[in-house]
């Protein structure tokens, strides 16, 4: 019991490190860029945009060396062990604004923001490709995800204090922010590291003898159930993405609520995802991992329908309307913290089974296409919200005070489009097999 206790401990703090950077990224950095570095919101979605795009193009390297990767530590924890540091400086690095022209600014983070990238592919990847090697049971991959993902949100609630804490210094508190979490992800990903150590040594290797990448994309593609989980990823993170990137503009410039509410929701949402993982790893151990989804995705709906319909903030109309928008508010992100939560949990545990349909089992390859795939989706989409936000009249100089077309567009992406985009994911997994969305043994 100690052993296994230590063995998700272990994973769930690999994770802490690269949740953290996710969750701000996510949250804080399209609002830096447009507010504090004093790029247009079309530069700062070009910019995600390369940040996705790299990040999608090193992993099939990067997946794809993991498995060849042969140390008395197994293939995966040397490049947990060996990006941990690399990762923390650069996350540092991509919150300081460098006293040079727009321009310049531009090229700085194209370099800072390649090199971050590469660092946390690096880390997260082989990290990704772990519970297909560590165990073969359905019950332990799927307490190993759930290890993961809670390791990941708590790390990304703690981030979010401390930007609640920081981000109104301007400048300074951004670069404060960055080295913060810089030092937190160093550290986490060597403590898991440590920890993996007598777990990784006899875990099930990926095969001796690997195809070339040629043969392999052919596998990919031939494997209905790797592109059915493929679809799903894509579609479950696009929505959250687009979520996280306008919840601040939402928040400030469509319901008019000040920066303390604003900057408070975040961890809202980041409690009831941790939650969400909870309840989700209970409903897939009883019930199956579909039905989870099925449920999940139903509460996010309700969610994005509310997000929907809900007016501003209702300023001179007294504390009784106020105290009622508030609570809606915060119901409204409880539930999609628990729907969103699915995105987290049900894809993950889905792609072991995805890769035991393939006899030679090189879990590094299917999760670097698995994760570029939906990095490119990813950040092809995000760079298109910066044009539409642009093109409908937002200027972030502007504040709070944004022309109605701007507005309705936040609204709408924050609502509309994320709720199509998970109706989709249904979709794509009406045909999984029954047998493998089966509840998993207790352990």
């Amino acid at each position: 019991m100690r052993r296994q206790l230590r063995l998700y401990l272990a994973y769930g703090l690999g994770d802490a490190g690269t949740g953290l950077a996710a969750t701000l990224l996510g949250f804080y950095l399209f609002p830096f860029f447009t507010e504090v570095a004093g790029l247009s919101a079309g530069f700062a979605g070009a910019m995600l945009m390369v940040i996705k795009v790299w990040d999608a193009l090193s992993d099939p390297l990067i997946g794809w060396l993991s498995d060849r990767t042969r140390t008395a530590w197994g293939a995966r924890l040397p490049w947990i062990a060996g990006a941990a540091v690399p990762l923390g400086f650069c996350f540092a690095a991509i919150w300081w604004v460098p006293y040079e022209t727009p321009g310049q600014r531009l090229g700085y983070y194209s370099v800072t923001a390649v090199l971050l990238m590469t660092a946390y592919t690096a880390m997260n990847l082989p990290y990704a490709a772990l519970p297909s090697e560590l165990s073969s049971s359905a019950s332990v991959r799927t307490h190993l995800n759930a290890a993961r993902f809670t390791g990941s949100l708590i790390a990304g609630f703690l981030g979010l204090m401390m930007a609640f804490s920081l981000v109104r210094q301007g400048a300074v508190g951004y670069e404060r922010l960055g080295m913060l979490g810089g030092v937190l992800i160093a550290g986490s990903g060597l403590f898991c590291a440590l920890g993996l150590g007598p777990f990784a040594r006899h875990a099930l290797g990926p095969a001796t003898h690997l195809e070339t990448i040629r043969v392999q994309l052919r596998r990919i593609a031939g494997n209905g159930r790797f592109r059915m989980v493929l679809g799903l990823y894509l579609l479950l993170w696009y929505a959250l993405q687009l979520m996280q990137t306008v919840s601040l503009l939402f928040l400030r410039v469509v319901l008019h609520l000040g920066d303390n509410w604003a900057l408070a929701m975040p961890m809202v949402f980041q409690l009831s995802a941790i939650l969400g993982l909870w309840l989700w790893g209970q409903v897939a151990q009883r019930r199956g991992r579909i039905p989870a989804l099925r449920w999940g995705v139903a509460l996010w709906g309700i969610a994005l329908l509310l997000a929907l319909l809900l007016p501003p903030f209702p300023t001179g109309m007294g504390d009784v309307w106020q105290g009622l928008f508030l609570t809606l508010l915060v119901l409204t992100i409880v539930l999609l913290g628990l729907g969103g939560s699915t995105a987290f949990l049900i894809p993950w545990s889905l792609l072991p089974d995805a890769i035991d349909a393939d006899p030679d089992h090189p879990a590094g390859f299917y999760t670097a296409w698995m994760v570029l795939v939906q990095k490119l989706g990813i950040g092809l989409g995000i760079f298109v919200l910066g044009i539409v936000l642009e093109l409908s009249g937002y200027v972030a100089s502007q504040g709070v005070n944004q022309p109605a077309g701007a507005v309705v567009m936040i609204r709408l992406c924050i609502s509309v489009l994320p709720g199509t985009l998970i109706a989709l994911g249904l979709i794509v997994m009406r045909h999984w097999p029954r047998r493998s969305a089966q509840p998993v043994s207790a352990l």
